[in-house]
């Protein structure tokens, strides 16, 4: 490579060099050189003079060596080395880029030759720190050579304020996006510039749909676009309800939000008007809670003056008046209106009003008495359902009849809330408002009450004339009751006379109706009793000889009867057609069935009391008989009176400790060890011996005396479980069964801590059954009260499982430990699949509530083995052992079988 001619490169260079530095030297210096013809070494020193006097740092690199051949003192300075240091050394050194990096990068610049590059350069200084710098590289021709001259500009400030605006932009652009207000930027024209992360999120949007969008058009709800027109001029004078106001936006699925603004102008550095900027915050909930606030203040004060009303009103019409005058005036409603029930014509009639005009109140008189839409009003759905019937949107609602009518009265939602006296819909009271979505939840449950109390007065003032009804008629069907019954069988004995023609008495029992009322429920119960209660009316023809005299007891007058083949012929048929007909029931269908007893005037008796209480007593020899009917008979008299006399003994055999209690084991069926034993009272009767339980239980039941029997036997028990364990005996829990009067006596709980007091092991030696038909009378009681006995240690079993019609959401709530299959269930295991299965799907269940299963009224190996393969827990039952004396099962059991397994008998 030729020496370099530095005049030569001086030309090249100022041929390139286009900054302002070399501008002047180019015009002033080069031209005077050429003009004069100075000499090389003059030139030189001018090309060193403007090299130096430019403020950039100029490098010129061979190419071929890769070594810098000229640098400026601008140079020298940037990268802390001298200018003979510099010439030294090469772009390697002096970059942080690897030197086949620099060769690819100045061969690209020879490749665009004539044309300049211009990129940002990390350099190294001398004293090994960093800078970034603005490079243009130039390639040109030198010989044989590439000449690559870079002109420099340090550019590490300027980067670095341009990050820090960027980091300052990014952290306001994060607290805007962060914080739960809205962040709203808009130009001259309400084009949307920034909007932050919340208000997207509060309306649905994303970012690229809404920058550039006008901001009224998109969420503005129309009614008031004329904010469009009234923002910008009062936000430019300094209006301050322009500057902080409130409107409704619209999101993205057309709900209205209300926002508060805080609203600031933006200008140019000329003060010319470039936009908004605004924050927001959502008070959507607030404003309802202050809604809802003023609504239930109303509500209050109509409550209580309508409660005042009623502590002094005696007039039902009054009543209604008043109560019309008080929502309007203190409860702010738009109007109210009482409608009643005409249960003779079956229509609802307006008995008061207030707060409307005549017009609109005869239109609505109109729709309730047509025969065509009065069926679809809201106030007929009420009635039907008895239940408030609500419309937060009458004028788009549909079910609203009358909604054009409503809305030109600015009626916008309403509510019909049904005044319900003794389960019966007699009546509505309709309130009106002018507000959009006025009955929420609290309103509704405020005037749900406010309407029992209207029902309550309704009620209260009539309550003479209905006292009086009540008097002689059963409240739910009303047939009459037995009063009644008995003056009109009365009467008519008395004009019988001396004929051939007789009167009977038939009292009705149906069948299942406890079970019924137990599983399905009272209001079901109900509603069946007053269906039976219609179609005995329809069978016989007028009520006055009907009447019902008992929970599920009716009592039918044969006015007219020759014999009773007679009425044997009328029962077979009448026990036919009940039989045959289907009762629905809440989408149920039910068929039952019933017993009957028959006594006849005059062979059974000689007024009407005597003759119902032998009709009542046939009735109860035909069900414990099984008999679908019985005619009285002396001899039932005569086991009345033995009845009385078997009581007295009962009463007596306590006193006289004639009761003992034997015991039942229960096998583990997979061990066949002992698990525990079933206490059961047995009536040892010094004049005759042991009397079976079937005799004197069910008395037990019926008089009352359970409940001390049932005491004495818990005490009994543990006592013996007590005994056994102080002796060493393998100690056993004990199941003693708890009746129906001592489960719902209140001092229940008490009593059971009480015996289980005496010991600590008490309680881990007693276990309490009680039958599953038992608990569901009343679930919740027994849920409360077996918990509580649980909590002492004392386990819990339910007996006779599957005949009780439990509900299996309350079975998983029952607080109890172990279900004993029912011996039914047992002994149709080996007739058929069904019984198999059924079995199966009881213990299954159990199993699947963690609870033990034990089955009852084990006696054959066969069901044993069933049982077994069905992976039931324990059995008792004949197979194993009948109950025994307290002496013979614990020589039996607790002595000569331990620890082994029991043996079958």
């Amino acid at each position: 490579m030729k020496p370099i001619d530095r005049a030569e490169l001086f030309v090249r260079v100022r041929n390139q060099l286009s900054l302002k530095q070399f501008g002047d030297f180019q015009q002033n210096h080069l031209s005077n050189l050429e003009e004069q013809g100075q000499s090389r070494t003059a030139e030189l020193q001018r090309f060193r003079i403007a090299l130096d006097t430019t403020g950039d740092a100029i490098f010129l690199v061979s190419r071929s060596s890769m070594r810098y051949v000229e640098v400026n003192t601008s140079a020298t300075t940037m990268l802390g080395y001298t200018r003979e240091e510099l010439l030294k050394v090469g772009p390697a050194q002096t970059s942080t880029a690897p030197i086949e990096t620099l060769e690819r990068v100045y061969d690209a610049v020879i490749a665009r030759h004539p044309t300049s590059e211009l990129a940002e350069v990390q350099l190294l200084r001398k004293d090994g720190t960093s800078l970034l710098v603005e490079a243009r590289r130039q390639a040109n021709r030198y010989g044989d050579d590439w000449l690559i001259v870079s002109v420099l500009r340090d550019i590490t400030e300027r980067t670095h304020a341009a990050q820090q605006l960027w980091e300052s932009e990014r952290r306001f652009s994060d607290m805007l996006s962060n914080v739960a207000l809205i962040s709203l930027m808009l130009d001259s024209k309400a084009r949307i510039t920034y909007c932050n992360d919340y208000l997207l999120k509060l309306t649905g949007w994303r970012y690229e749909e809404v920058i550039g969008r006008d901001w009224f058009e998109l969420f503005i709800p129309p009614r008031i676009h004329h904010l469009r027109d009234t923002f910008f001029p009062a936000l430019l004078a300094n209006q301050p309800e322009t500057l902080h106001n409130e409107n409704e936006i619209l999101t993205r699925l057309g709900e209205n939000r209300l926002i508060r603004w805080n609203n600031t102008v933006l200008r140019s550095g000329t003060g010319e008007v470039i936009g908004t900027a605004s924050i927001g915050e959502d008070i959507t909930s607030q404003k309802q809670a202050e809604t809802r606030i003023k609504h239930l203040n109303r509500v209050y004060a109509m409550l209580s003056g309508i409660t005042k009303l009623i502590v002094r009103v005696r007039d039902l019409d009054e009543l209604y008046r008043e109560a019309c005058r008080i929502a309007v005036e203190e409860g702010g409603f738009l109007m109210s209106l009482i409608t009643l029930v005409d249960q003779q014509h079956r229509q609802s009639l307006p008995v008061a009003s207030a707060g409307k005009d005549k017009e609109l109140m005869a239109a609505i008189k109109a729709l309730l008495t047509s025969t065509r839409d009065a069926a679809s009003t809201m106030v007929a759905r009420a009635i039907r359902e008895k239940a408030a019937v609500v419309s937060n949107e009458s004028e788009t609602d549909v079910r609203v009849l009358l909604r054009a009518k409503y809305a030109a009265s600015g009626i916008r939602s309403m509510v019909v809330l049904p005044l319900i006296v003794l389960d019966e819909a007699v009546g509505v009271l309709s309130l009106y408002s002018s507000e959009v979505g006025f009955f929420q939840e609290e309103e509704l449950k405020l005037l749900t009450e406010l309407a029992s109390d209207v029902a309550y007065a309704i009620d209260y003032i009539g309550k003479q004339d209905r006292l009086e009804y009540l008097a002689y008629n059963d409240e739910l069907t009303g047939l009459a009751n037995r009063i009644c019954f008995v003056e009109r069988v009365t009467r008519r004995m008395h004009s019988i006379g001396d004929g051939a023609l007789k009167l009977s008495i038939v009292l009705i029992d149906l069948e299942r109706f406890k079970n019924i009322n137990d599983s399905l429920g009272q209001r079901v119960g109900d509603a069946l009793l007053k269906q039976v209660a219609q179609w005995l009316v329809h069978e016989i023809g007028d009520p006055k000889l009907l009447a019902r005299i008992g929970a599920d007891h009716f009592a039918i007058l044969v006015p007219e009867v020759r014999d009773k083949e007679n009425v044997a012929r009328y029962l077979e048929k009448s026990l036919e057609s009940f039989i045959d007909h289907p009762f629905p029931v809440n989408e149920i269908t039910l068929r039952i069935a019933f017993k009957a007893g028959v006594a006849i005037f005059p062979d059974d008796g000689a007024d009407a009391n005597t003759i119902l209480n032998n009709a009542e007593a046939a009735l109860k020899k035909a069900k414990s008989g099984g008999h679908r009917y019985l005619f009285y008979a002396r001899e039932m008299t005569q086991a009345v009176a033995g009845r009385l006399t078997l009581e007295n003994l009962l009463r007596q055999a306590l006193d006289n400790e004639e009761y003992v209690l034997h015991y039942q084991p229960k096998i583990n069926l997979l061990s066949g060890a002992l698990m525990g034993a079933e206490a059961l009272i047995r009536w040892n009767d010094p004049r005759t011996g042991l009397v079976p339980p079937a005799q004197f239980i069910p008395l037990l039941e019926e008089t009352g005396l359970i409940h001390d029997v049932g005491r004495w036997a818990l005490r009994k028990a543990i006592e013996d479980g007590l005994r056994w364990r102080s002796a060493g005996l393998t100690p056993v829990r004990i199941a003693v069964n708890v009746s129906q009067r001592q489960l719902c006596s209140r001092g229940f709980v008490g009593e059971i801590r009480q015996v289980i007091s005496v010991d600590a092991n008490a309680a881990a030696s007693l276990e309490l059954e009680i039958t599953e038909s038992l608990i569901m009378e009343e679930v919740k009681h027994s849920i409360e009260t077996l918990s509580m006995i649980r909590t002492m240690g004392v386990t819990i079993a339910i007996d006779d499982f599957g005949t009780g019609f439990s509900s299996l959401s309350y079975l998983s709530k029952l607080p109890v430990n172990t279900l004993k299959i029912d011996r039914s269930f047992v002994s149709e295991m080996t007739t058929g699949p069904q019984g198999l299965s059924l079995v199966s799907t009881i213990i299954d269940l159990a199993h699947s509530l963690t609870l033990n299963v034990v089955a009852e009224g084990v006696e054959t190996d066969e069901q044993r083995r069933l049982l077994q393969l069905l992976r039931c827990d324990q059995a008792q039952g004949y197979l194993f052992s009948k109950p025994l004396p307290s002496s013979i099962f614990e020589a039996r059991y607790l002595t000569q079988m331990k620890p082994g397994k029991v043996k079958l008998l």
